[in-house]
């Protein structure tokens, strides 16, 4: 995407409604509040978070995430933020992960050992709340442009996303399927695996 294009999809989604998974999520954490936002993108849920007492760490590899959400949480103590993809970022331990629409641009390779560190980082009875792409996107369609967007986008077919929660209760589980337009202005169709899940003390 171009500098523009980002800067455009910022201003549409800086004030987005909070989805139910969050809010469900961050009602079932146990332990102490401390998330970590993964790909903050304008910082809508660093907002509702902090909000609700959590102490936050974002991350995502877009400058111009990092710039907003600085000036957006300037006087906020208890949000920390950092410049960083999913497989360079030092994850502190946390009792909740939001990852939602970000995993998607995960490198392929890399995937692996950044969920290993995502389970690391959670508390025992952490939350892990993020979603994952699925094949019908429009985004994992061999007609998608990903020179003009995202060189690479990691599709997961149900059965594997459910795999990767061993070790989980899985808390919701929800596929969404439908159809719209993008703030650009185009035709896209969603295929999304939204995920709440508890980590368990016993990994299989």
């Amino acid at each position: 995407m171009t500098t523009q294009e980002i800067k455009d999809y910022y201003d549409v989604t800086e004030h987005s409604d909070v989805r139910s998974d969050l809010i469900y999520a961050s009602e079932i954490i146990t332990g102490p509040k401390v998330a970590i936002d993964c790909g903050c993108g304008s910082g809508s849920d660093i907002e509702y978070l902090s909000s609700h007492d959590f102490k936050v760490y974002g991350f995502d590899i877009e400058d111009e995430s990092i710039k907003r959400c600085t000036e957006r949480f300037n006087n906020n103590n208890n949000v920390i933020l950092t410049k960083a993809g999913f497989s360079s970022y030092t994850y502190p331990k946390a009792s909740l992960v939001v990852a939602d629409a970000s995993l998607f641009f995960c490198n392929i390779t890399d995937f692996d050992d950044v969920w290993v560190s995502i389970s690391d980082c959670l508390s025992p009875d952490g939350i892990f709340c993020g979603s994952f792409l699925g094949a019908e996107d429009t985004m994992s369609s061999p007609s998608y442009d990903g020179d003009a967007f995202w060189p690479e986008i990691l599709v997961f077919k149900e059965a594997e996303v459910r795999g990767i929660f061993k070790g989980y209760e899985i808390c919701r589980f929800t596929e969404h399927k439908k159809s719209g337009m993008t703030a650009q202005g185009s035709k896209h169709d969603w295929h999304i695996y939204s995920v709440v899940a508890k980590k368990t003390d016993i990994f299989l």
